[in-house]
């Protein structure tokens, strides 16, 4: 029977990965490094993964086998899922080219969000008869003590389709998606724009927890009405049916506001002058409600936080502050007209916001 090998067994290869794969019945092959780790999924057999809120019961993974690299085996192989940091990318691709025989396709998925990482990888194995597609990873994970994690209840590995050329995963779970670069604007004018609302505003209102400010009144009526209006433009620019980005939109304002995800503003506000970039998560979602006529008051307010921004750790943010006024940063970073409405509109919401 065929099986589908994960390479790294950390908190997202069997926490996130290895949920996905088991709800497909699927068998499952992992290969780590880490000798001790090997030994302990081999000796327990099994591990559970809990959700964040206890919004289903703990899912148990088994039916597994675990293997370091000097005795693993991509025999069975149907395909490989590499759940490694970015750095670690041409170590495994080494690996997995002592491993790939010659006669013989291999579809491969790269489960990280680095930059890159497919043709990161596809270098490293320096071989013809591979196909190296790469994915975004959402689903957060936490390890729980021993080989327990804790786990929000995300549904999707979402994949690029192109670079699979045309193998189509034999797991519902995994959606190979044909305009991966469309999705991955999608990922960026949905999740992180909804994510900057969130922390620049709750920056404004004194929060230090993420959580907190997600949960605040006014800005969860704010959050709304952003997706509201982000969720039209993005259907009409991409064609996405309705519920589908609803339901997208929907998974990550859950994933904000649960209160058993620890997590700081201070980390989801970091680098603003990279968040304040011209086709960034703030700036683009306000170009493409500007180009449909739609409100764009809630980004254009959250734009305005963010140029206000301060915080001890953001060296180079301050650096550009004390160079740059926030009319040169709009200019400069954001890559607006003077004379533009959304120009316009950032700055007559810089002189009200009160921190």
């Amino acid at each position: 029977m065929s099986k589908i090998v994960i390479i790294g067994a950390g908190k997202t290869g069997r926490g996130f990965l290895a949920r996905l794969l088991r709800e497909e019945q699927q068998e499952i092959v992992f290969i780590d490094k880490n000798a001790e780790l090997v030994e302990q999924l081999n000796n327990e057999k099994e591990f559970h993964i809990r959700f964040f809120g206890d919004v289903r019961e703990p899912y148990k993974i088994d039916h597994y086998q675990a293997y370091t690299w000097e005795n693993a085996s991509l025999e069975d192989a149907e395909l490989i899922l590499v759940s490694v940091g970015g750095q670690n990318l041409s170590d495994v691709g080494k690996e997995l080219a002592k491993l790939l025989r010659k006669d013989r396709h291999y579809y491969i998925i790269t489960c990280e969000n680095a930059s890159h990482p497919s043709a990161t990888l596809r270098e490293a194995i320096g071989k013809e008869n591979i196909s190296v597609s790469e994915s975004t990873v959402f689903c957060t994970t936490i390890e729980d003590g021993g080989l327990d994690i804790n786990s929000e209840n995300y549904p999707y590995l979402q994949c690029d389709a192109k670079l699979l050329e045309g193998y189509v995963p034999n797991a519902k779970t995994i959606k190979a998606i044909s305009n991966f670069s469309d999705f991955l604007t999608r990922k960026l004018f949905t999740y992180n724009a909804a994510s900057c609302v969130i922390a620049y505003l709750g920056w404004t209102k004194g929060y230090t927890n993420y959580a907190d400010a997600a949960n605040d009144e006014e800005i969860l009526k704010l959050l709304d009405q952003n997706y509201t209006v982000t969720n039209k433009v993005l259907c009409k620019e991409f064609g996405y049916e309705k519920g589908d980005q609803e339901e997208f939109a929907a998974l990550s304002k859950a994933k904000f506001c649960d209160r058993t995800i620890v997590d700081t503003v201070a980390r989801n506000a970091r680098d603003p002058q990279r968040k304040l970039g011209a086709n960034e998560r703030i700036i683009g979602p306000i170009k493409l409600l500007h180009k449909y006529g739609e409100d764009a008051s809630v980004l254009e307010r959250t734009a305005a936080a963010a140029l206000l921004y301060d915080n001890n750790g953001e060296t180079a943010w301050k650096e550009i502050k004390r160079e740059k006024t926030p009319e040169q940063i709009l200019k400069d970073i954001c890559g607006l007209a003077e004379d533009s409405e959304i120009y316009r509109n950032i700055l007559s919401y810089v002189s009200t916001i009160k921190y």
